[in-house]
């Protein structure tokens, strides 16, 4: 770790949240300032790039200056007023529960930019497409850093529209239907969350998230706290997605462009259960218990559902798409992410959000893999594959064939892989939940979710053995590109960090359980 001052700190996350806003306004250019291409199109992909990649080096460069010693206190702040007469604050600041995924949306943000700028998705000019990555990922980084409920709710506002135009215009088949289904689904899951926020600002007096988490509910009444609940928590389980509100999804990652489902499913799903924690979750403590056991109960029906789901489409015969495969797997994987918080414990929060961090490496690993096979056939209909392949990927493109299957065993939570950790915890938070929750009703959710375990490496398993392995390649067919550079570039760090969390969890969960453990005694400071 380095020593910065708290100025240099705040600087760099007011740099982090506001950087990438700047540079979409100069991508729209008629050039792009200081950089040089063969093309127009060029230079703007390239400025894309260098501004991700700025942002990411300014996220590392405030982890490393962050207080480890000190992760539940909040960090970088800054605090200024807004608007006086609400008492709106632009408030920011990062502890040991945001900094991961401030960091992780840095990176694949920096990494979806590189691919693109090699394989940039068929669509209108790249300026817009540029522009809106980088509008997204302001919003996205901004939810994370701010303090204050109305820039939460504008921050988690803030990447509906980029992320719309993103599949409606650079997207595959059905893409016009898909973006509809988004943007409607999530605007009206936002709209009940905004009347829940407000409610709890004015009945608070503050929408200071801090203040808020540091009276624990005290201020609130039971009655408002379960009203706040119910309707923040609908609006944070469409976005997560939470069974049965996760329809708008497996069509959204269907015909989104590959980058766009890489941000879709590392970072943006992330905001949904980043809300429960950061504000039901403290807040509104007495209200969240009464809701507790019916949100397991839909954490664990969406395990097996998408699960069950996922199974079926790996069948042969039933012309499954891998990239909607991927997608309903997302529903039972952050199912266990939904089961962790339910239970209100230190252990299963702090499985959650371990999750959280694993579901994005290892899901947008995966959908980098299944898009680069999607290039390579033209199709991702698992039977066409199958044929195409002849069941034998190893055979044709071996290193593309051993990155999809580790991705599958990553994603199916195998000991020594990050998303063993963050199943593995919520499971045991729900073997003994917290104070006042049924321990009979958690004990069969446990054993529900450990089922679901069992079906995901079953679907996944059936997946590798259908597109991977088989003879070899035929003698005298035309090969298959295998890994290309700008793909090894991508990938690499996926792969790397997804060995690392696995094999040295402290990692991430050094940061998080201080932060978790102030945050359930009674606030945040």
């Amino acid at each position: 770790m380095i020593d910065i001052s708290e100025s240099v700190m705040q600087f760099l996350l007011a740099s982090i949240v506001a950087g990438p806003l700047l540079g979409a306004a100069a991508a729209l250019l008629p050039a792009p300032p200081g950089l040089k291409g063969k093309s127009p199109d060029q230079a703007v992909l390239r400025h894309g790039v260098t501004v991700t990649g700025v942002i990411l080096l300014a996220a590392v460069v405030l982890a490393l200056g962050f207080d480890h010693d000190q992760p539940s206190r909040m960090q970088a702040t800054t605090d200024i007023s807004w608007i006086p007469a609400l008492d709106v604050r632009i408030h920011l600041g990062v502890d040991g529960i945001s900094l991961p995924l401030l960091v992780l949306t840095a990176l694949l943000s920096f990494l979806c930019a590189l691919y693109s700028y090699f394989k940039m998705p068929s669509g209108p000019s790249p300026k817009g497409f540029v522009a809106l990555l980088l509008v997204l990922e302001s919003g996205t980084l901004a939810t994370f850093a701010v303090l204050d409920l109305v820039l939460f709710f504008l921050a988690f506002e803030m990447v509906l529209i980029p992320m719309y135009f993103l599949i409606a215009r650079w997207g595959g088949e059905g893409k016009q239907a898909a973006a509809w289904k988004f943007i409607l689904y999530t605007l009206l899951g936002s709209v009940v969350m905004l009347l829940g926020l407000l409610l709890i600002g004015v009945k608070a007096g503050t929408f200071d998230m801090v203040a808020l988490a540091a009276d624990n509910g005290r201020g609130l009444t039971t009655s408002v706290q379960v009203i706040a609940v119910l309707a923040i928590g609908v609006g944070l389980a469409v976005k997560t997605p939470m069974w049965p509100l996760h329809s708008w999804l497996p069509d959204a990652h269907t015909a989104a462009p590959t980058v766009g489902s890489v941000l879709l499913a590392g970072v943006l799903l992330k905001m949904g259960t980043y809300g429960f924690v950061r504000i039901v979750l403290p807040i509104a403590p007495d209200g969240m218990r009464i809701f507790a056991p019916y949100l397991a109960a839909f954490a664990v029906a969406g395990i097996i559902y998408g699960s069950l789901a996922c199974l079926a489409l790996a069948r042969p015969g039933n012309k499954g798409d891998l990239k909607r495969l991927i997608a309903y797997s997302s529903v039972g994987h952050m199912g266990f992410v939904l089961l962790g918080i339910a239970t209100m414990t230190p252990t299963g929060v702090n499985g959650a959000l371990f999750a959280n961090v694993a579901h994005g490496l290892v899901t947008g690993l995966l959908f980098f893999l299944v898009g680069a096979v999607k290039d390579r056939y033209g199709t991702a209909d698992l039977d066409t594959l199958a044929g195409a392949t002849g069941a034998a990927l190893y055979g044709r493109a071996p290193r593309l064939g051993a990155l999809l299957a580790f991705a599958a065993v990553a994603s199916l939570g195998l000991p020594g892989l990050a998303g063993f950790w963050g199943e593995m915890l919520a499971l045991f938070g729900a073997f003994e939940p917290a104070e006042g929750l049924s321990r009979p009703a958690f004990l069969t959710f446990m054993a529900i979710g450990a089922f679901g375990t069992l079906l995901t490496a079953a679907y996944l398993l059936l997946v590798v053995r259908r597109v991977c392995m088989g003879g070899p390649r035929p003698a005298g067919e035309t090969p298959i590109a295998d890994v290309q550079g700008y793909e090894f570039a991508a990938w690499t760090p996926l792969v790397a960090l997804t060995v690392l969390a696995g094999l040295w969890p402290a990692v991430l969960l050094g940061l998080t359980d201080p932060a978790v453990q102030k945050l359930l005694a009674g606030g945040i400071r």
